[in-house]
């Protein structure tokens, strides 16, 4: 049917969509609401698109042309779960900072509960709840796919923080060693990060 090759032939250009951007689309294409549902139904069963969550999917064909650019897996986090900012062990890998390769999820931070979503064929996305106050340091990066991440500083500090559940029984004194058992290249993080990761640390301590 020539409706629903132009539908997905839409779909297959987007990013990412929600169920109410198909609706859109169908109904500009003269589609009735029941035929736009059977549509999606054979789009997911023939796996032509590929849900995030419910209610909001990839294409499988964008997916597939798209999947080796990190900007775009770091993008999808983001769209996810909203707000969030990837984090942690996946920053720290982005900025050449660990000196081994950590098995791959996607790991950010968010204000919400914590959550994680597996979506089959596309990646294991993990959120990690922290307070409000503690939810910033984090940066726009533009290109083909704009997404939030920590600054170098914050990544290290939110690894350490949920490692250590909140630096409970953590010594100052004891960081950089904890840092250097996990592998992680502090000396090549510039000298003004590692500065504010220090002072992170310590204010959080004297709260």
């Amino acid at each position: 049917m020539k409706s629903k090759k132009n539908l997905l032939e839409q779909l297959d250009i987007l990013p990412h969509f929600t169920k109410s951007t198909i609706y859109q689309l169908g109904s500009q294409l003269g589609l009735k609401e029941s035929t736009i549902n059977t549509y999606i139904s054979r789009f997911l069963m023939r796996k032509e698109i590929l849900p995030l969550k419910r209610g909001l999917y990839i294409s499988a064909k964008f997916f597939e042309k798209n999947k080796s650019d990190i900007s775009y897996s770091f993008y999808l986090a983001n769209v996810l779960r909203t707000p969030s900012y990837v984090s942690s062990w996946t920053a720290l890998q982005y900025y050449n900072l660990t000196t081994e390769k950590i098995p791959w999820q996607l790991i950010s931070i968010t204000p919400k509960v914590t959550r994680k979503y597996e979506v089959r064929g596309v990646s294991t996305f993990s959120y990690q709840s922290i307070k409000k106050e503690l939810f910033s340091d984090y940066l726009l990066v533009n290109g083909k796919f704009d997404f939030f991440i920590a600054s170098p500083s914050k990544a290290l500090f939110d690894l350490l923080y949920f490692r250590t559940r909140q630096f409970r029984g953590v010594r100052f004194e004891d960081i950089t060693k904890m840092v250097e058992e996990l592998r992680i290249d502090i000396d090549e993080m510039d000298e003004a990060e590692r500065n504010k990761f220090y002072e992170k640390v310590k204010s959080f301590h004297h709260e």
